[in-house]
C-alpha cells in the first residue's frame, strides 16, 4: 500500500474526470471501451510516476507540513532509491504502454506531462515563485489532450479549449486550499500566493481566474462543438462558481479571518464543477 500512495490516487481520480469524457467528445458517442481502460490505466502509470518522482525530490519539505507528513517517504515505509526507482519505472512503462497500445502522439503527451510536472513545477517553480500552481498547473491539463488524442491521434481545437478550461481552473481550485493551509507552506518555505500576498490580494486573483475560465468554458458552443446540454451545465455550474469566488473576495475585503472566511467552500466546489462540466461533455453529443 505504500507504493501505491506514493502514486496519490486521490489526485488521479481527477485526472481521470477529465480524460474519459473528452473521449466521448472526440467519439462524438461510445468510443471504445478497451480504449478507454487502457488510457485510464496508462494515464494512471504516468501520473504515479511523476507523483512518485514528485516525492522523492520534494521529501524534505513533506517532513515540514502536516498535510504531507504520513507520506511514505517521510514515514519510512519507501526509502528515497526505493521511490526513485519505482517513479522512474512508472515513467518508462507508461509511456510504452501508451505507444503500443493507444498511439505514440498519447505517449509523448504523457511524457511530456510527467517531465513537466517532475523537472518544470516540482524543480524549477514550487519553491522559486508565487506563480508555481499557475504554470505547473499544465501538467495537469494535458489529460484532456491525451484523452482527444487517444481517440483521434490528433489535437483539435475543441481539446485546446478544454485544455485551458483546466489551466484556469487549477489556480483558483488549489488557492483556497493554500489559504487554508499556508502555515504549513511557510513553514516549509514555499511561496505559495497565500503565503507571500493578504487574503484580499489571493482571492482577487481567484476571482480574475474565475471569470477567464467560465468564458472559456462557453466556447465549445459557438465553435460548434457542443450543444445546449453542455452550454446550459456550463452556465449553471459557472455562474455557481463565480457567486462562491466573489463572497469569498467579499470576506477578505472585509477583514474575516480563521474559519468564518470559509476558503474550503470554493475548494469542495471546484471539484464539483469540474466534474459536472465534464459529465456534461460526455452525454452531450447524445442529445444534440
Amino acid at each position: 500500500m505504500a507504493f501505491v500512495a506514493l502514486t496519490k490516487p486521490r489526485i488521479i481520480e481527477l485526472l481521470l474526470i477529465t480524460t474519459v469524457p473528452v473521449m466521448f467528445l472526440a467519439e462524438q458517442g461510445v468510443p471504445s471501451l478497451w480504449l478507454v481502460l487502457v488510457t485510464c490505466f496508462g494515464g494512471y502509470l504516468s501520473a504515479g510516476g511523476a507523483n512518485a518522482l514528485n516525492m522523492y525530490i520534494d521529501r524534505d519539505i513533506d517532513a515540514l507540513m502536516d498535510r504531507t507528513s504520513q507520506r511514505p517517504l517521510v514515514t519510512g515505509m519507501v526509502s528515497p532509491r526505493e521511490c526513485l526507482a519505482f517513479g522512474l519505472t512508472l515513467a518508462v512503462v507508461s509511456t510504452l504502454f501508451f505507444g503500443l497500445l493507444v498511439n505514440w502522439l498519447s505517449a509523448a503527451l504523457s511524457l511530456g506531462a510527467l517531465l513537466f510536472y517532475v523537472v518544470v513545477y516540482t524543480m524549477l517553480l514550487k519553491r522559486r515563485t508565487a506563480q508555481n500552481i499557475v504554470w505547473g498547473g499544465i501538467a495537469g491539463c494535458m489529460p484532456v489532450l491525451i484523452g482527444w488524442s487517444a481517440v483521434t491521434n490528433t489535437v483539435s481545437w475543441a481539446a485546446v479549449i478544454l485544455f485551458l478550461v483546466i489551466f484556469f481552473w487549477t489556480p483558483p481550485h488549489y488557492w483556497p486550499l493554500s489559504m487554508k493551509v499556508k502555515d504549513d507552506y511557510a513553514r516549509a518555505g514555499v511561496p505559495m500566493l497565500p503565503v507571500v500576498a493578504g487574503n484580499k490580494a489571493v482571492s482577487r486573483q481567484i476571482v480574475l481566474y474565475s471569470w477567464v475560465m467560465v468564458a472559456v468554458s462557453l466556447l465549445l458552443t459557438p465553435l460548434g462543438y457542443t450543444g445546449w446540454f453542455y452550454t446550459a451545465v456550463a452556465l449553471a455550474a459557472g455562474g455557481w462558481w463565480l457567486w462562491e469566488a466573489h463572497a469569498l473576495h467579499a470576506r477578505a475585503k472585509a477583514g474575516v479571518t480563521g474559519a468564518k472566511l470559509k476558503e474550503m467552500r470554493l475548494f469542495h466546489w471546484s471539484i464539483t464543477y469540474v466534474s459536472l462540466l465534464f459529465v456534461a461533455v460526455a452525454v452531450d453529443p447524445f442529445l444534440r
